[in-house]
């Protein structure tokens, strides 16, 4: 039997490092006074055929259920979100900043960097319409990367805007109910050869709307309304992440104003974040009744993962930080078979007292004790033999040896914490 295709197994080192990602999320957007929440892994499908978009729609992990409702796992969360925050919108002083890390599920090919499961995390900023309220979130994508080793020259925040096109598509004569398509086109364009771009503009039945066109105004790469966005990041000493680059739409109908994505500079990765504005998100949900600016964006752990794996000085701040997970502090040697009650007592006083404590199940010759101690990277190896009442603790690392009481044990082990 093996996984299924796109899925993965967490062996506990696979887990740690999910960890390790997921703990430094929440560490950082604690930081920058986001609070965390959550919604149902199992949502309506109705919620993503209106609100998504098509291209979404056809990666739902979707079925119906026994009370035949069509339901999907999540493919994403900012629906959800919408969807919470319009019921109870009035319980909430705003602005809220709210962040979550689910697990998403995308019926999609399984490739480097994407799978049909993975980890994300979210964050919204919802009921600001300021300038500063883009800049906070963008500050928020960037010190996430920067906990996790990264520079500038790891990774860049590539900024766009989607009033920019929509202003652009009015002028050159696209109707509104094409805007959707036109933004699909921009979204792709650099990866698609000039000849279907210009079929896939013509289809939209704009004369004006040429690729040369459309690709001069992509590569003009004026500030205009992001430039308050630039100067905000700028004051941050954050102006070297960020870059103006127009060919960023969004793939999702929601969003509306400013938009981002954050590549790697070696473009070895896909895109490692991206979000911005769906001021409109809210009201749509509500039929009306809600009307607040928003905007976020999500960071999944796939490709963030490989990124780290990429680059030496990331690698090793999650090394060291694994090798601090390890899975007891303290281990019990028993070298006295008649005392092993005495060792169970002693272990659970100071599981009691906070300490991660493992100890042999059955007997076991002493040098393999010492072993297992080894590979679960306990600090000491606490053995429970000769001197009892007292013990002898051997710190591992270094060899050393010291006798202690075993009902002193706890208050030795945190005056030693202490000086370490």
């Amino acid at each position: 039997m093996k996984t299924l295709p796109g899925f993965r197994d967490f062996y506990p080192e696979d887990c740690a490092r999910r960890n390790y990602i997921l703990s430094t999320w929440r560490e950082v957007a604690r930081r920058h006074g986001f609070v965390e929440y959550d919604g149902p892994v199992l949502e309506s499908i109705e919620l993503y055929q209106k609100k998504s978009g098509g291209e979404l729609v056809g990666q739902l992990f979707n079925f119906s259920d026994k009370g035949d409702r069509q339901v999907t796992l999540r493919p994403e969360m900012t629906p959800t979100l919408a969807r919470m925050v319009a019921a109870r919108a009035r319980d909430f002083r705003k602005p809220l900043k709210w962040f979550c890390v689910p697990q998403f599920f995308r019926y999609e090919k399984p490739q480097r960097g994407r799978g049909r499961e993975f980890y994300q995390f979210n964050a919204d900023l919802i009921g600001e319409a300021s300038d500063a309220a883009d800049a906070e979130l963008i500050a928020l994508v960037i010190d996430v990367l920067k906990e996790f080793g990264f520079t500038a020259k790891d990774f860049v925040v590539r900024l766009s805007s989607r009033t920019a096109w929509q202003k652009f598509f009015a002028a050159a004569g696209g109707e509104a109910a094409r805007e959707d398509d036109f933004f699909q086109i921009v979204d792709k364009i650099e990866r698609m050869p000039p000849e279907k771009t210009g079929e896939a503009l013509g289809a939209l039945g704009v004369p004006e709307l040429t690729a040369d066109r459309v690709l001069a105004f992509l590569r003009g790469g004026e500030p205009g309304e992001l430039a308050p966005v630039l100067e905000n990041l700028q004051a941050r000493g954050m102006g070297d992440y960020v870059e103006i680059d127009y060919a960023i739409v969004r793939g999702l109908a929601y969003y509306t104003g400013v938009v981002f994505e954050v590549f790697d500079r070696s473009k070895n990765e896909r895109a490692l974040a991206g979000g911005g504005r769906y001021d409109r998100l809210l009201a749509l949900m509500s039929d009306g009744k809600v009307d607040l600016p928003a905007l976020g964006f999500g960071m999944g752990d796939i490709v963030l993962e490989n990124l780290i794996d990429d680059v030496p000085a990331a690698r090793e701040r999650r090394d060291a930080w694994m090798a601090q997970q390890r899975a007891c502090d303290v281990y019990l040697v028993v070298a006295k078979a008649e005392l092993r009650l005495d060792a169970v007592a002693l272990a659970q006083s100071l599981r009691d007292a906070g300490l991660r404590v493992d100890f042999p199940l059955v007997d076991t010759k002493v040098g393999k004790q010492f072993q297992a101690a080894e590979q679960l990277g306990a600090e000491v190896a606490v053995v429970v033999g000769d001197e009892w009442p007292q013990v002898k603790v051997k710190t591992l690392a270094t060899r050393e040896e010291v006798t202690v009481a075993n009902r002193g044990l706890a208050d030795w082990w945190r005056t030693r914490q202490k000086g370490v």
